[in-house]
């Protein structure tokens, strides 16, 4: 399967509204032109995550967009799903290589220049840059690296990267114009009240923002 960042949502049950809620949206917004989804659902147990990707993943499938697991490498050989999202704190890609096969996408979260010069960067698929702005989204993230830093970094990096943290219609094109290859989003998608319109207007916003 195709590893398009263009239009990656990170996927928060609690802030869709529910389990129900959530699988709509999903429906919604793949019809609308995500490009990846991440399930990050950290205030839920594992049974949960579990009953909510095997509803996700035939949707996903069907619509040709990977679907991630965030940091449960456990979760994601339970539902098979495409690939999971590893943290600074998570297993080490050479582990989770080996987990989960050949074929499966590991992406790595990225939020400090150290971070750039480590082993587990060379051995992902693709980067999460960020936050690059301020964000409310995640009580634990780090604090913002700003655009200047972000454009910085991207002169470093050879692998595709997806920028995240605080970023909505407003900040994608100076982002997408950055270098990088796409956004990440939770609110901007998963707090509106009509995500799939939201899901268009970013995606045009990134086709515009592409040289």
């Amino acid at each position: 399967m195709k590893l398009d960042l263009s239009l990656y949502l990170v996927l928060d049950p609690v802030m869709c509204g529910g389990f129900d809620a959530t699988i709509k949206l999903t429906q919604q917004v793949l019809d609308a032109g995500v490009t990846v989804i991440q399930l990050r659902a950290p205030q839920w147990k594992k049974r949960d995550w579990l009953r909510l990707s095997q509803q996700i993943l035939p949707m996903s499938r069907e619509a040709r967009v990977p679907f991630l697991i965030n940091d449960h490498i456990d979760i994601a050989l339970a539902c098979d799903a495409d690939g999971v999202h590893l943290g600074q704190g998570d297993l080490p890609l050479a582990m989770a290589r080996q987990l989960l096969g050949p074929d499966k996408i590991l992406g790595l979260s990225i939020s400090k220049a150290h971070h750039l010069q480590g082993d587990d960067c060379l051995l992902a698929d693709y980067l999460g840059i960020g936050p690059v702005f301020p964000t409310g989204t995640k009580q634990d993230a780090d604090p913002a690296i700003g655009l200047a830093t972000f454009r910085d970094w991207m002169t470093q990096i050879h692998q595709p990267v997806v920028a995240i943290g605080g970023i909505g219609a407003s900040e994608t094109s100076d982002i997408i114009r950055a270098g990088a290859d796409g956004i990440a989003v939770v609110s901007a998608i998963c707090a509106v009240a009509d995500p799939a319109l939201a899901t268009r207007t970013l995606g045009q916003l990134i086709h515009e923002a592409r040289p």
